[in-house]
Formats: structure tokens, C-alpha cells, sequence
């Protein structure tokens, strides 16, 4: 078990281990991020895996939206591709392209030809960690994060963000050896990250298998999740029971009993899964789902939106969030909006004030 000072503001944690809280807690997948005019600032003069190399800029971006909003979490900015590039994969940022690997797998040599895997490849990550807790002052928890193995895969099978991820499934279908033996190298890869984060100070950490949603209900149910039950299970064997575990498969919403089976504490949904449904199938502690346009309303409107969610989940295991990403030309005063009105709104219904479930966006 790896110890953990128990953060001054751990809703967070609280509601992703079940307990009772006086507020939902909320934070916002990709919340340092471009629509804050101080992050544009930083990004103007540096690439963005040299902000993720350099833990002094990657803790100074961590923090920003937490100065900024009322959030319960602040969660390290990095990115799931450092994986990748430990393993010896050459992958830069383009602009108005996105991430991009300059010599992507194409044969089961260049699957042999990775190198092995080692922490010590990432130690920027758990040093901005680290730089990240000295600034946070142990007021909030700190997310960790790592993406999930099939994801990681895609990327490094396609090469790039991929509308069907074609590439990489012709692998999974055509070559079961290669395939498995790509996801073994990436989950114990995964294992071994996330694991070495909450060494560093992380709180709580999530498994991104933002790609989930290509694969089939029988490819993700027979193929992928033994991968992730696994990382789910050593990870909280070496962290302990005090720190959440959470996993976000997006678009995955076909394959719900065998996720719930998993063994994670939370499971983020995104936006095209109703609520009601997530908890009918869903034991665990649930997160998000806002669909990130919603943050483009007016005022009354979105606080309209953020009731309906409020009253659709509950407030009992429930961490408010997006479906998914916020985007880079959202307002920031709309941020704000969403924070409070979910703190606000949720501290009545706990409080036991009547929240008309008549007032609904229509």
C-alpha cells in the first residue's frame, strides 16, 4: 500500500469510495486546457509535449483552472501518448492534425522491436506530480491518469486519430498473437504508470479508453477488458483501497454488465448514455456526463441542464463532469457557471430544499 495525505476538500475521493458528502463534487475532463486564455499564454511559446516534459510548466498549467473555478480535483496535465513514447515511438503534435506518429506499427517486428518499458522514462510525469502538490497545498485531490491499452494501440497502429480505427482492429482480427502481445507490453506499461503516480502524490487515478466505442460489444467485452480487470486489480494491489481507481470507455455503452464487472471504482460515462440506464446497470460510483456543448448555453439554460443531470443520477456515487473534453473555444465564464450550479444545486437536494423537477431544459 502506498500512503496518501487525505487532501483538505476530498469529496472526490469520499464519493468515489461510496461515502456521504455534503456536494457533488465536479471537475472537467481536460480542464487545463486551451480555452483558458493564461494556458494560450504558455502554449504560445512552447510544444505541447515539451509542456509535458517540463514539470515546473506542467504543474503551473495543473493549477491554473483550479485557481480559476470552485473545482473538487485538479488533475495533472500530460498525456496518454508518453506511453508510446517510452517505448521507443517517435510522436509530435500537429497542428490542426493532432497526435502523430512518424513511424507507426505496421508488422509483428516492430512490435518486438519496442523498447522495453520503464518508469524512469517518465519521470518528468511524476515530477510535475510532485511540483503540482507543492502548489495545491494539499487543498484539493490530484487525478493521475494513463490511457487504456486498446487505445494506446490505436494510436500506434494508425498512427493518428482515426474515425474508424480500421488499422489497428484489421490487427485484432487478423492477428490475435500480435494483437495480445501489444496489449500485454501496454497494460503492464499502464500497470506500472499509474502505480508510480500515486508514488508521487496522485489521489485518485483514471484509465482513458477513449476509443472504446470502435470496437465491437465482442471485441471489447472478450478481448479488452480482461486487459483492463487486470490493471484495475495490480494497480489496486500495490496503491491500496484508499485510493479510486476510475475508467472512461467512451462509447462503450453496449457493453455495461461486463464493465461493471470489472472492478473499478468509478466509471465515467459519456454523453449519450442516460443516467437512469447507467444505473441500472452500473454498481459502481458514476461520473460525468454532460455533453460538452451543453457548456455553450445561457445561464438559465445550462443551469436548467445541470438539474436535470443532478436529479437523473443522484447525489449518492455520483462525480459531476463532461462527457467528455471540454472545447478549446469554450467560454470560461461558462465553466464557472457549470462548477457553481453544480455545488449549488446539489447542496440543496442533500440539504433536503425542494429542487423543482419541473424546471427542465426544453
Amino acid at each position: 500500500m502506498i500512503e496518501s495525505e487525505r487532501p483538505e476538500n476530498s469529496l472526490l475521493i469520499d464519493a468515489a469510495l461510496g461515502k456521504i458528502v455534503p456536494r457533488v463534487p465536479v471537475w472537467i475532463m481536460r480542464q487545463a486546457g486551451r480555452y483558458l486564455p493564461e494556458f494560450k499564454e504558455v502554449f504560445s511559446k512552447h510544444d505541447f509535449f515539451e509542456i509535458c516534459q517540463n514539470p515546473k510548466l506542467s504543474a503551473q498549467l495543473t493549477v491554473q483552472p483550479v485557481e480559476r473555478f470552485d473545482l473538487d480535483a485538479a488533475i495533472i496535465f500530460s498525456d496518454i501518448l508518453v506511453i508510446p513514447q517510452a517505448l521507443g515511438m517517435t510522436c509530435i503534435m500537429k497542428p490542426g492534425v493532432g497526435p502523430t506518429f512518424e513511424k507507426p506499427l505496421v508488422s509483428k517486428s516492430d512490435v518486438q522491436e519496442l523498447a522495453p518499458f520503464s518508469v524512469s522514462k517518465l519521470d518528468y510525469v511524476y515530477e510535475g506530480i510532485k511540483e503540482t502538490k507543492k502548489l495545491l497545498k494539499n487543498r484539493i485531490p490530484l487525478i493521475g491518469f494513463a490511457g487504456g491499452p486498446w487505445t494506446l494501440m490505436s494510436y500506434m497502429v494508425d498512427g493518428m486519430t482515426s474515425k474508424t480505427c480500421s488499422k489497428s482492429k484489421r490487427w485484432m482480427y487478423e492477428d490475435k498473437t500480435k494483437s495480445q502481445a501489444l496489449l500485454k507490453i501496454l497494460s503492464d506499461a499502464v500497470v506500472e504508470h499509474l502505480i508510480e503516480q500515486v508514488r508521487a502524490g496522485a489521489n485518485f487515478v483514471q484509465v482513458f479508453e477513449s476509443n472504446a466505442g470502435h470496437l465491437s460489444p465482442m471485441m471489447f467485452n472478450n478481448v479488452v477488458s480482461p486487459f483492463l480487470s487486470d490493471i484495475c486489480k495490480r494497480v489496486r494491489d500495490a496503491v491500496g483501497d484508499h485510493i479510486p481507481i476510475a475508467l472512461y470507455a467512451k462509447g462503450c455503452n453496449n457493453s455495461l454488465p461486463t464493465i461493471n464487472k470489472l472492478g473499478f471504482n468509478v466509471v465515467s460515462i459519456d454523453w449519450l448514455l442516460d443516467p437512469e440506464i447507467a444505473r441500472d446497470f452500473l454498481t459502481t460510483t458514476l461520473q460525468g456526463n454532460l455533453d460538452p456543448c451543453a457548456l455553450y448555453c445561457g445561464k438559465e439554460d445550462l443551469e436548467a441542464i445541470v438539474k436535470e443531470m443532478l436529479l437523473k443520477f443522484g447525489t449518492r456515487r455520483y462525480i459531476a463532469n463532461l462527457g467528455h473534453g471540454i472545447y478549446p473555444d469554450m467560454d470560461p465564464e461558462h465553466v464557472k457557471w457549470f462548477v457553481d450550479a453544480v455545488h449549488r444545486i446539489s447542496e440543496d437536494m442533500i440539504g433536503g430544499k425542494d429542487v423543482d423537477a419541473n424546471v427542465m431544459y426544453t
